[in-house]
């Protein structure tokens, strides 16, 4: 049975520096992401870890290549685990949504978890999503810890399903960071936002829509 699950979100791109709100854009992990998810795969070697899966957007499938090359076996990928489809924002900044979309974007700071991107998707359809996978591999999986890399907004979304009176929008989620839950009666938060494994390689939230 699964005990432990540690989510990772992927490395920094260029988009993350530039602000970009990425969505299902197939950006991928800039230079610096790289040396990131380097650092990440030297510790995840070694914390037992019998399975990785993974979103299949460009900078998920990047940061899952590196980390399976130090674990020694390949990461399985699923759409279900992408960031929120965020249709006519991507590769915009936050200034140019609000001024180019106002009441778009006053709609979604009035019901931020129903809005429905013009073209994309709302928060709950990604937790539904996000969770049919999650509980589509704990019943697939029969080792004891396994890793997810999936995005900001899906991150949140399981936070908030599994973990009870979690507030996760709260939890930041930086680039190349590690969040773990472990199971004994009911899941738990053990660690959120870790970006010790970095040793000192600089790393942000960038939040787009959301990462």
């Amino acid at each position: 049975m699964v005990k432990r699950v540690i989510f990772v979100r992927p490395g920094e791109t260029e988009w993350n520096r530039l602000g970009r709100w990425q969505g299902w854009v197939a950006v991928p992990l800039s230079e610096h992401g790289r040396r990131q998810a380097q650092q990440l795969a030297l510790y995840v070697r070694n914390i037992g870890m019998s399975a990785l899966y993974s979103s299949d957007l460009r900078r998920a499938v990047d940061t899952a290549e590196i980390l399976s090359e130090q674990l020694g076996f390949a990461p399985v990928y699923d759409s279900r685990l992408r960031e929120r489809n965020i249709g006519a924002w991507q590769g915009l900044t936050l200034d140019e949504i609000r001024a180019w979309y106002p009441d778009d974007y006053a709609r979604l700071l009035n019901a931020p978890d129903t809005f429905k991107i013009p073209g994309g998707e709302s928060r709950l359809q990604v937790r539904e999503r996000a969770v049919q996978a999650f509980n589509g591999i704990l019943a697939q999986n029969p080792g004891e810890t396994i890793g997810i890399i999936s995005h900001t907004t899906a991150i949140h979304a399981l936070l908030n399903e599994l973990i009870p009176d979690c507030h996760a929008n709260e939890i930041a989620v930086s680039n190349m960071s590690v969040t773990t839950i472990a199971h004994d009666s009911r899941w738990r938060l053990i660690a959120t936002d870790d970006t010790a494994h970095l040793e000192g390689l600089e790393t942000g939230r960038y939040p787009e829509l959301e990462g």
